[in-house]
């Protein structure tokens, strides 16, 4: 069993990639040209030191993100089924890829493959967030703030300096000068907001990606994990057990390995000793199966064009009201006939369904 990589550099080429790396090198710019004038790195030690610790800071960041972009999350190959035949009644059939789906396997519409252990497509590194890349990009998200901070440390005394640049030049001599002029103080602010909302925004999402990690379940299997526990489940069934929590110790040795590759092959994953290989994928065919029970069938009476902002032609609750996504949404015609399984009635007698 294989599997297969992005690996080629035409995915950069796209907003999410540009604009992350854009982040990355305006940050790094700005806090070096700042510090060579704050505390030039050939005047002690302390200062060639500070800068060098800076540069590796970034030089991780840049080798994680590049890592978790290269790398991808890995697919599973197209018409992929398991050796044994048995075991296709413990899986979902993908009819996209025209395979089966191994466990913890997802499909991505926007990458357009079955995914390993897919938790969710990351627009800033343009492929999903999954089995391959996952530490990687837990590594970007851990450095990324951490150098922002070290940033901080450097450019707010930068720009304390500057805006008391006369009192420095007049009275304190003997100490570096920082002068940054109009389009200089511009863009070294504008660097520093940058900072700040990369420490709070990559940092919670780090929070959110090492919980996932230590709790060993991604975000599309806490959905799973939460509707299992919510399922009227009959007597035979039992409890259920989430079979991939191993303790927090080994879940993080599932994800972090010194070889930088994961501990699991991506079609086999190690459970917990009650559970087996297919726990988790005869739990969702229970959950396919209960939801293919409660559909229900429409028939469209008023048309919709499927665009994210139907306020226009529906009225303006119709953009604050339940389903607020950003997912595909389907285009309709009068007469179509579409099944539901989850639905709401407004006010206006109309329903958003998907």
């Amino acid at each position: 069993m294989g599997f297969e990589k992005v690996g080629t550099w035409r995915q950069f080429l796209h907003w999410g990639p540009i604009l992350a790396l854009s982040v990355i090198f305006t940050i790094s710019w700005v806090t070096l040209r700042c510090h060579l004038m704050w505390w030039p790195p050939w005047d002690s030690p302390g200062a060639m030191f500070n800068v060098i610790t800076f540069l590796t800071w970034v030089a991780l960041t840049l080798y994680n993100y590049f890592a978790a972009c290269l790398k991808g999350p890995g697919f599973i190959p197209e018409g992929w089924k398991p050796r044994d035949p048995d075991h296709t009644n413990y899986l979902q059939f993908c009819e996209e890829c025209e395979g089966y789906k191994a466990p913890r396997s997802h499909h991505c519409r926007k990458c357009q493959r079955c995914v390993m252990k897919m938790d969710h497509h990351c627009p800033w590194i343009n492929t999903c967030c999954g089995h391959m890349n996952h530490a990687n990009f837990c590594l970007f998200l851990l450095f990324a703030p951490i150098g922002c901070i070290h940033g901080l440390s450097i450019l707010i005394p930068s720009v304390y300096r500057a805006l008391n640049f006369h009192y420095y030049y007049y009275y304190r001599s003997h100490e570096p000068l920082v002068y940054l002029g109009f389009f200089g103080f511009i863009v070294t602010m504008f660097g520093v907001g940058l900072a700040i909302g990369v420490v709070i925004a990559v940092g919670m999402l780090f929070y959110i990606q090492i919980k996932s990690v230590i709790k060993n379940e991604t975000g599309i299997e806490s959905w799973i994990i939460d509707k299992a526990y919510d399922r009227d489940r009959g007597d035979e069934e039992g409890e259920f057990i989430y079979p991939y929590n191993l303790g927090w110790r080994e879940n993080l040795k599932q994800v972090f390995t010194w070889s930088g590759r994961p501990k699991s092959s991506g079609f086999r994953w190690d459970v917990r000793p009650e559970c087996h290989q297919f726990s988790l994928t005869t739990e969702q065919l229970m959950q396919k199966r209960e939801k293919r029970d409660r559909t229900l069938q429409f028939e469209v009476i008023r048309p919709y064009t499927g665009s994210m902002f139907p306020m226009c032609n529906h009225g303006c609750r119709t953009g604050c009201l339940v389903p607020c996504t950003d997912e595909a949404r389907l285009e309709l015609v009068v007469g179509d006939v579409v099944y539901v399984t989850r639905w709401k009635k407004y006010v206006d007698q109309m329903s958003t369904c998907r």
